[in-house]
């Protein structure tokens, strides 16, 4: 490469790496919360710096050049080297106050948090929540988030975890839809309804499988990978779907479908990087978090 990079730069290296992650400018912007003509300002600036092109355009977005594979690598270690520094001066910080950032699926972030969040709100004032509603995991050592609250267990190192119960799962249906087609008692009954799933996601499938349902995709008439979503289209009438047991169970609307078969429970894990975990305001969410959840588990 032409020229060296100056520390007085770090602020492009995120720009470039969430161009290289999203392919567009404007998934870029999105990701760090700018403008795409920022975006496309500070990839020209780096490009610039570097004397050469990082990424080739097309049509659909922009690539990695040559030149840009080399540098991604480097970036990386530059973006995690930031994010441990944040967390080692946030883990000296031992005031219970400030902003901790959440993430959750979508369906926890809309169902089963906000009564814990608005507890926290009433004991800890002086603690911000930033809550982070996504189904992808985030990355805790680059301070995406300082708590994830996952249905699997984080493999990143230098993360603790803990295991807190298990969430069952139910069967369930609107009142509606079930006066109107019928309450099933059987796994046979069940094939005759409309059944909601996930469109690319296999995970009912799985847990379909593993209770004995020979399921594939065309089972459901209905599809769609979003779980708040799915709980809304079968309180719609629009037919039987699987939920989170307590969602259904508060809910008047809705009415628990119960076959007489084992269903597979979802684990519940909490996790935060070890650097930060025992700062303050930290170590409160996480007990309230863990403390709001336990009547949810099993």
């Amino acid at each position: 490469m032409a020229k060296t990079l100056k520390i007085t730069d770090w602020s492009l290296i995120p720009a470039f790496l969430a161009v290289a992650e999203t392919g567009t400018l404007s998934g870029a912007a999105r990701l760090l919360g700018s403008s795409q003509p920022t975006l496309g300002r500070q990839i020209r600036s780096l490009e610039d710096q570097f004397g050469t092109a990082l990424f080739i355009r097309h049509p659909r977005g922009l690539t990695l050049s040559e030149a840009g594979q080399a540098l991604l690598p480097a970036a990386r270690s530059m973006q995690e080297a930031a994010g441990r520094m944040a967390l080692a001066a946030m883990g000296r910080d031992h005031a219970l106050k400030g902003v901790v950032r959440i993430t959750a699926s979508h369906i926890v972030a809309h169902y089963i948090l906000p009564p814990i969040l608005a507890r926290l709100r009433r004991e800890e004032p002086e603690i911000t929540i930033e809550l982070v509603p996504s189904d992808s995991p985030e990355n805790l050592l680059f301070r995406e988030a300082d708590i994830a609250l996952r249905m699997f267990r984080s493999t990143q190192l230098d993360i603790v975890t803990r295991h807190l119960g298990d969430l069952p799962i139910a069967i369930f249906a609107s009142r509606e839809y079930l006066d109107r087609r019928g309450r099933p008692r059987t796994p046979d009954d069940l094939m005759q309804h409309d059944l909601i799933g996930y469109d690319r996601s296999d995970l009912i499938l799985r847990g379909m499988r593993e209770a004995g349902f020979p399921a594939t995709r065309d089972w459901f008439a209905l599809r769609c990978d979003d779980q708040a979503a799915c709980v809304e289209l079968a309180r719609a009438g629009c037919g039987i779907g699987f939920v989170q047991r307590h969602i259904a169970e508060r809910d008047p609307s809705l009415e628990i479908i119960d076959l007489g078969i084992d269903l597979p429970t979802l684990p519940v894990w909490l996790a935060a990087p070890q650097s930060t975990r025992r700062t303050p305001r930290i170590a409160r969410v996480w007990d309230v978090l863990a403390d709001g959840l336990a009547p949810l588990l099993s």
